[in-house]
């Protein structure tokens, strides 16, 4: 062990120290357990030596570090010291304490950001747990939103004051706000699991969504008679050319080609047909293959949807369209092959319909009707129809019950023959007919 000496240490002690020596240390005569290490390279540091309260002489000796020569001066580490030495006589740690901040300190410079923690979300949760279209929809939201506003922060540090101002910030997109605040709940959620920030820290938790209106819009039958009529012409003479004014490359269209029609792709418009016709959602149509087409059965087997398997019963007019689109394929040997819709490639479904959907819609003047629209006219019609509530749900592929309600109000027929009669009753009764109920006094 290197050699001690004790003197009381001022400036003038400390400058003269023999750095020779290699390092040893230099006891402070006044101030038991006071003193300087020093080092060969001319590192002098402050220390105060001890044994914590209650150990007794069997103790290890702790050593804390107050400060380098130079960035304070002997007898401000003198203060350090005995303020040090008051502390351990009533009961503290001081050296534990403060490599307990050191550690705590370094670990929130290391603490994983929320981008960070979000980037392992998707790779070790969504991409491995979740649908292919989810965890694209959950990237999109990181990337858009949670990321630019609060990704840079260390993800135990987000309070739930930043995500109240990243989902107020978001009210003019209200179903998209809650989805973010959903997303980033779900983060958390897995980054506790994961030991990346303390388990049961969510800072969206008890954040308020906001209260989304529904979008419902149903078709009416003079809507529906125009769509027909547009997607015959789309499919036969085409549909008429026309410069949008909105589009800032317009004016480079040549004025030639105004009046002009085009005839849209064939499967485009079978595909309009059937997200109609069935209900389905548009990557149930778009991906769908040959394979899970029985005709026979009149049945569609989606061996994968949003809600998981799912078989759709086909109608008379979905069955029409189906069997066009076999005849048109002419397969050259063998079972049909592929998707029923073509895309660009034999091996990749179609993407959307996003361009022949906006030349029919305008042709039809249905500018405010989506493609997810024909989906819930499907709906509306079956709910107008009295079938009941789980048979349309079931022919949607609903998997839960309060997710076909929202059609409730359409199933009107059961309510009205139930007040027709009860009306015709008491009508009968105001007449002086006898209408008691069987069983009842007169």
């Amino acid at each position: 062990m290197a050699k001690s000496a004790s003197i009381k240490i001022t400036k003038k002690v400390v400058d003269q120290a023999d750095l020779t020596r290699g390092r040893h240390y230099i006891w402070d005569a006044e101030l038991k357990g006071f003193g300087l290490q020093v080092e060969r390279s001319g590192t002098k540091t402050y220390i105060v030596r001890y044994r914590p309260k209650g150990l007794g002489r069997s103790g290890a000796k702790r050593f804390l570090k107050l400060g380098r020569h130079g960035g304070i001066s002997a007898e401000q580490a003198r203060d350090l010291a005995r303020a040090a030495l008051g502390e351990v006589a009533k009961g503290h740690d001081p050296a534990s304490e403060q490599r307990n901040r050191r550690t705590a300190h370094e670990n929130e410079l290391n603490a994983p950001t929320l981008a960070q923690v979000g980037a392992r979300f998707l790779s070790e949760h969504a991409e491995m747990l979740r649908k292919k279209r989810t965890a694209l929809n959950y990237e999109i939201l990181i990337r858009r939103h949670i990321a630019p506003k609060l990704g840079k922060l260390p993800a135990h540090l987000v309070t739930r004051s930043d995500v109240i101002g990243l989902h107020a910030g978001m009210s003019d997109t209200s179903t998209n706000a809650n989805r973010v605040l959903a997303l980033i709940s779900s983060v958390y959620s897995f980054a506790g699991k994961h030991g990346l920030v303390p388990e049961g820290f969510n800072p969206a938790r008890g954040v308020e969504r906001f209260a989304e209106n529904r979008r419902e819009r149903y078709l009416t039958g003079d809507e529906l008679n125009r769509l027909g009529t547009a997607l015959t012409e789309a499919e036969t003479v085409g549909v008429p050319w026309e410069i949008d004014q909105t589009n800032p490359k317009s004016k480079h269209v040549p004025k030639s080609w105004k009046g002009q029609r085009e005839v849209l792709d064939p499967h485009a418009v079978a595909a309009i047909r059937l997200l109609l016709l069935t209900g389905a959602r548009l990557r149930e149509i778009l991906h769908l293959k040959w394979e899970h087409v029985n005709f026979d059965r009149g049945l569609v087997h989606l061996p994968d949807s949003k809600t998981g398997k799912k078989t759709i019963v086909l109608n008379e007019a979905a069955i029409e369209i189906f069997g066009q689109l076999r005849a048109a394929a002419q397969p050259e040997r063998g079972a049909l092959k592929g998707f029923v819709i073509k895309g660009l490639t034999e091996e990749k479904p179609r993407a959307d319909l996003h361009r022949p959907w906006r030349a029919i819609r305008r042709r039809a003047q249905l500018e405010d009707v989506r493609l997810h629209d024909l989906r819930h006219t499907f709906a509306s019609f079956g709910a107008g129809a009295g079938l009941g509530l789980p048979v349309v749900g079931k022919l949607l592929g609903h998997s839960q019950p309060q997710t076909t309600a929202r059609y409730a109000h359409l199933d009107a027929d059961p309510q009205r023959r139930a007040t027709n009669m009860i009306g015709k009753q008491l009508s009968d009764a105001l007449k002086g007919a006898n209408t008691a109920p069987e069983g009842e006094g007169r």
